[in-house]
Formats: C-alpha cells, sequence, structure tokens
C-alpha cells in the first residue's frame, strides 16, 4: 500500500528548515524576503509532497497559512500614515527574526557535528594498514530531501498527471520492498552511480510513487546516497560509504 507511507529523514527538519532552503538556493536576502516568491516556491513542495501521498506535517501548514497570511497583508494598499502616527510593523519581521534565530542554531550545529566527524578520526591505535584499492569517500555535495522533492517534482511535471491520460484506471500494487530489493540489485548490477530520472521513465504514476518512497527508505536505511554537484544539476544515486 502507498497510501500515509511516513518517511523521516535527519534532514527533513520542518518549515523553517525549508524556507531557510529555498532562501539560499534562490540566494534571497534574508532582511529582505521577497513573500510572494518564497510563498509560491514553498506552496510547490507542499503540493508535491500531496501529490506523492506522503504525511505532511501539521507544522509545514502552520507555516504555509502563516505565508499567505503575510502576503495578503503585504498585497493590501497603505493608508496614508500621518507624521505623528506610530511606526507599522514589517509583516515580514517575526518571519525574519525566526528565521535568522534558527538559521544562527544550525549553523552551530553543523559545526558540532563536523568537530565531531574530525574527532572521530583520530585515534591512538598504531595506524592501520591502507588499501590503495578502496573506493573514496564521496565529495561534498550529498543531496538533501528538499532536493530530491524538487527533482521528483519535474518528473511529475513531465509526466502531466494533471490530465487524464486514460479512460479507465485500474488499481496497481507495488511493494515498497520490492522497489528497493529492485533499486539495490540495479546498483550492483552496474556497478556506476545511477541517475535519478533514469529510475522514472516511462512509468506508471503508482510505480513512480513507490520508487521514490524506495529511495527515501533506502536512504534513512543508509543503503544509499543521493548527490548533486550544484543547484539544478542532475541527482546521482550511490551505494552508502561511511
Amino acid at each position: 500500500m502507498l497510501n500515509h507511507y511516513q518517511v523521516k529523514l535527519e534532514t527533513f527538519e520542518g518549515p523553517l528548515d525549508l524556507l531557510l532552503h529555498l532562501i539560499n538556493k534562490y540566494e534571497i536576502d534574508i532582511y529582505d524576503i521577497p513573500v510572494s516568491e518564497i510563498t509560491l516556491q514553498y506552496m510547490n513542495y507542499i503540493h508535491t509532497m500531496q501529490q506523492l501521498e506522503l504525511n505532511i506535517a501539521s507544522e509545514y501548514l502552520v507555516m504555509a497559512a502563516t505565508l499567505l497570511e503575510i502576503k495578503s497583508k503585504l498585497l493590501l494598499p497603505n493608508p496614508t500614515v500621518e507624521m505623528e502616527e506610530e511606526y507599522e510593523e514589517d509583516p515580514r519581521e517575526e518571519l525574519m527574526s525566526r528565521l535568522i534565530e534558527y538559521r544562527k542554531y544550525k549553523e552551530a550545529a553543523e559545526h558540532l557535528q563536523q568537530r565531531e566527524i574530525e574527532q572521530s578520526q583520530i585515534h591512538t591505535r598504531p595506524p592501520a594498514p591502507f588499501s590503495t584499492n578502496e573506493k573514496p569517500i564521496l565529495p561534498e555535495g550529498a543531496a538533501n530531501i528538499y532536493d530530491m522533492i524538487e527533482a521528483i517534482s519535474k518528473v511529475m511535471e513531465r509526466r502531466k498527471w494533471n490530465r487524464p491520460m486514460e479512460t479507465s484506471v485500474q488499481r496497481q500494487e507495488i511493494p515498497i520492498d520490492q522497489r528497493m530489493d529492485e533499486i539495490m540489485k540495479k546498483i550492483d548490477t552496474i556497478d556506476q552511480p545511477i541517475s535519478f530520472y533514469e529510475l522514472f521513465s516511462n512509468k506508471t504514476r503508482t510505480y513512480i510513487v513507490a520508487t521514490f518512497i524506495a529511495i527515501l527508505e533506502l536512504m534513512k536505511q543508509k543503503k544509499i546516497n543521493c548527490k548533486q554537484e550544484s543547484n539544478l544539476d542532475e541527482l546521482f544515486i550511490y551505494r552508502y560509504q561511511a
């Protein structure tokens, strides 16, 4: 069954994390957020998650309502302000403060995590033999959940699911475990990175949703990595390397 499948990843931290991702991705000034644009991009992500039938935490929907409220306030005509009147607060101010505070904690957490990784590489025992045949650790550029949602959104757009393609609909059940096994076998068979889009070519909607959920589950189980060289580049799937 595909309905109401719930996925939790460490990189999927909440609506502020998604907004910060969008700000960084589109190089937006956090002190002057274009609410209309950021609301549009945010709602695109929410819409994609709904199409994939993933459970959306209520906090994401609350943030969507907050963005729409701020947007509506900014669209209202500004009344004539008399000199004696008090300064009217920018509707975006509270959101900006929350994002700035969240970014501070996120950067601090990332710094501590990096320190932990560095410390984990320090050992007091004699150095162990190193084989030159070992595969190198993946370089930086690992894709996060938001990069993957954007990628699957592009797949869905290509399929044009908003228009009926057939006159009759047949229910198709695709076990998630089966797709997970098929993806791992494909990786092992070709022994090289797999294009994310290659797994979704010429398939039904049910198949695509099952495949996307299988990829998320494999990432959660630390069996695969998804890598993207830079923003908007193609995603590639690798066997997990610690």
